[in-house]
């Protein structure tokens, strides 16, 4: 409270850039270092969220030791310090999500628990039938043999020339190379791979490469989506 922050200016237990004030209504600017107790008190950050399409042959991170291009080279003029939601592999292109300050969300949108989910385009080897596609409605085991969850999966179309299909999948879970090993379980090895919506965002508007900051509406429906998928209150 006001009252209590003067108790404690007064009692000589808050510094500003390492002199004791006790004077009420000091003023202080935004890079002044402030102490209360010895404790250094960082102010608090305004949270940024970021739709970013990614292209293919990029890295979800903020650094790569290999100096491969990373998605936050594409926010040079972003003075906040983000970070990629999840993530994409390398040769994965569409949807990440970005921010620079919230735990929180992060945490309800990656864990499987609250059921976010994403649909993925893939263009896989070999024409997909109806007994695959029942396969991954119903979950497969993969190679780390685990089980994926039940699926949506539907083919788009079928090249029986070029012998590929593109299929729709939509999952909850997020687990390494998730979607390549669901298909390569059914026997259909991924060519090319595109994340095309996150819950209800989508990447209308953007071309690759490109991104938009969320709205404040955005955000507050992703929250809403996520706790009331796993029953949250």
């Amino acid at each position: 409270s006001r009252r209590a922050s003067e108790k404690l200016i007064l009692e000589g237990r808050v510094k500003v850039n390492g002199v004791v004030v006790k004077e009420l209504g000091t003023k202080v600017k935004g890079d002044d270092a402030i102490e209360v107790n010895g404790t250094l008190i960082e102010r608090e950050r305004n949270k940024v969220y970021y739709l970013f399409y990614k292209p293919r042959g990029v890295i979800s991170a903020v650094k790569d030791d290999k100096g491969r291009r990373v998605v936050t080279d594409y926010f040079e003029g972003e003075k906040n310090r983000i970070y990629p939601i999840g993530r994409l592999d390398y040769d994965t292109s569409g949807i990440l999500l970005l921010t620079n300050d919230d735990g929180e969300l992060a945490n309800l949108l990656m864990h499987p628990r609250y059921k976010v989910d994403k649909t993925y385009v893939a263009k896989v080897e070999g024409l997909v039938q109806s007994d695959d596609l029942k396969r991954l409605r119903k979950g497969v085991k993969m190679k780390d043999g685990h089980y994926s969850a039940r699926a949506k999966a539907k083919v788009i179309s079928s090249d029986r020339a070029k012998n590929h299909s593109i299929v729709s999948l939509t999952i909850h879970e997020g687990r390494n190379h998730q979607v390549k090993n669901m298909f390569e379980a059914i026997g259909h090895p991924v060519m090319k791979l595109k994340r095309e919506t996150y819950d209800f965002l989508t990447l209308k508007g953007l071309t690759s490469g490109q991104y938009r900051e969320l709205s404040n509406e955005e955000v507050k429906t992703l929250y809403e989506n996520a706790r009331k998928n796993s029953k949250l209150k």
